[in-house]
């Protein structure tokens, strides 16, 4: 185990779940997400939980993941899984306690990392840049506006 007391001792980082933090995250999902007795066998949660670490350390796309880890859409799905049954929060909860026991959290500060995405239905500020925006429409054609215009002309002048 690496002793946190030291003073400006660099943590490895982490690329793949340790076997004694893997022993607790097993007893988590033994709580949370316990095997389908009937169905399609699952895939390895420790791999797929690798899988997920290591797209989050690097960033990449889901279908990008080497192939060690699985399959790429089995792994998302997992994911999808594990965050709709709360695993994470309780995974977090958990590595929180453990780190606080070692009396390696610091609770003067914390900091949480965020995605930033789209904000869908929301219209941009500023100049459009689309060029239909910037073209004057027209509701009809010149021509069908002649015709509507001689027609109501022609109405005015035979009731004078």
């Amino acid at each position: 185990m690496i002793d946190l007391n030291t003073e400006n001792a660099d943590l490895p980082t982490i690329w793949t779940v340790p076997d004694d933090l893997w022993e607790k995250v097993q007893c988590l999902l033994d709580r949370f997400d316990p095997p389908n007795k009937t169905g399609r066998k699952r895939i390895d949660a420790r791999r797929a939980l690798n899988g997920m670490i290591y797209r989050m350390r690097t960033g990449c796309q889901w279908n990008h993941l080497p192939k060690e880890f699985g399959d790429d859409a089995s792994i998302h799905r997992t994911q999808q899984r594990w965050e709709s049954l709360q695993l994470f929060d309780a995974l977090w909860g958990m590595v929180a306690s453990c780190c606080q026991e070692l009396g390696g959290v610091d609770w003067e500060w914390q900091s949480a990392d965020g995605c930033l995405g789209k904000a869908r239905g929301v219209p941009k500020k500023g100049a459009s840049t689309n060029a239909s925006a910037r073209t004057l429409r027209i509701g009809r054609s010149r021509a069908s506006r002649k015709v509507s215009l001689s027609k109501r002309t022609e109405g005015h002048l035979g009731s004078r």
